[in-house]
């Protein structure tokens, strides 16, 4: 696929979501090309984000019920022996961390964290992989150019995604603030924080940005991870167009920087886990 298009434009169909939006001419569809994408504007759909996002979230939910399902007091197999050691360490963490009483907590950690991963882990999957296999089933299926097919398999590459899972974080920082403290509890404490009631108007400013900060940092951080790990497989991956001696160099490469990316995987879900935690036990403590 790199060699059969620019490098420009092998790395902007790898960064190009497959679209379902309005049209400049008003009707709904699928985009053709990423000048289309850009034309549909806010009111799209990332169907291959939301695609993999249910799809890895289904995993999760399989593979934890089984485990649940199978769990056994006497020799535990291999699944239950790592959801167990998952649980536990998650539960640890939430101990650490968060002071007040909530069931909610520990589960919706365990929740993000690994739906965080698997959507994460996508990113060692070799870039042209499924997108070139789904170039093929357009083609052969839907009669459709292979280089107008977008396919985006890491959903956390995606802003809307990580978006997402920062608001929903944020709405259950904004519920629990007023149901612990009470509406007139979370307004006093953006109001007289932290200089008291004769600094309200510095009050009010520092805290509310203070509070729209924790949202925008933990999607962005998610993003921009992903992203620029993502950006630098599609980089290397354009060695391979370049012979047998760049291919074999872009080859080890790309094991180094998927072994390496490991770490940024791992961590980044482990930040967003720890963040969700300490952001909600903020939520639950009183000034």
């Amino acid at each position: 696929m790199a060699g059969a298009i620019t490098p420009s434009e092998y790395i902007q169909h790898h960064l190009t979501n497959w679209t379902f939006g309005k049209h400049p001419d008003g009707h709904w569809g699928f985009a053709h090309n990423a000048e289309e994408v850009a034309q549909m504007g806010f009111w799209s759909i990332h169907v291959d984000s939301l695609l993999w996002s249910f799809l890895l979230g289904a995993i999760f939910l399989f593979v934890f019920h089984r485990a649940a399902r199978n769990m056994t007091s006497g020799t535990p197999g291999r699944l239950q022996n790592f959801v167990e050691w998952v649980v536990e360490f998650v539960d640890q963490n939430v101990r650490g961390s968060f002071s007040a009483k909530n069931d909610l907590v520990a589960p919706l950690s365990l929740t993000v964290f690994f739906w965080v991963l698997l959507m994460n882990l996508m990113d060692l999957v070799p870039v042209d992989w499924l997108p070139w296999l789904a170039g093929q089933f357009g083609h052969a299926v839907l009669g459709m150019d292979p280089h107008h097919v977008y396919f985006k398999v890491v959903p956390t590459t995606d802003l809307n995604v990580t978006a997402g899972l920062a608001l929903a974080v944020f709405v259950l920082m904004l519920y629990y603030s007023v149901k612990v403290k009470g509406l007139g509890g979370f307004l006093a404490e953006l109001s007289f924080q932290p200089f008291g009631k004769w600094g309200l108007p510095a009050n009010l400013l520092l805290e509310g940005i203070s509070l729209i900060s924790k949202p925008v940092s933990l999607a962005l951080r998610l993003f921009g991870n992903l992203y620029a790990g993502e950006m630098i497989f599609i980089l290397i991956a354009l060695l391979y167009s370049g012979g047998i001696v760049w291919g074999t160099l872009g080859g080890v490469l790309q094991l180094g920087w998927a072994i390496f990316h490991i770490l940024i995987i791992l961590l980044q879900a482990f930040i967003f886990m720890v963040l969700t935690i300490v952001y909600l036990d903020m939520a639950h403590q009183h000034h």
